[in-house]
């Protein structure tokens, strides 16, 4: 399972690294009142980054509800 899960994160950071190093044009982004010219790279990896880091704290924040579940049980059965 845990080699399954390195192969397909390998995969899909292959494949955006190819559709990044694809996407080198500017392009104006607009969020909410401001809009900046970047370069397309720029914008998907900040995308990207923003994705990870959303994950990131949806796995922890899970992680700890786990650990917090398990210590009242814990606490019940004593």
């Amino acid at each position: 399972m845990r080699t399954a899960r390195l192969v397909i994160l390998i995969i899909v950071v292959i494949l955006l690294a190819i559709i990044i190093i694809q996407n080198r044009e500017p392009v104006k982004t607009h969020f909410l009142f401001a809009t900046v010219e970047m370069p397309h790279i720029l914008l998907l990896l900040i995308t990207a980054a923003a994705g990870f880091v959303a994950g990131l704290m949806v796995a922890l924040l899970s992680e700890r509800k786990k650990a917090r579940r398990e210590k009242l049980e814990q606490q019940k059965s004593q």
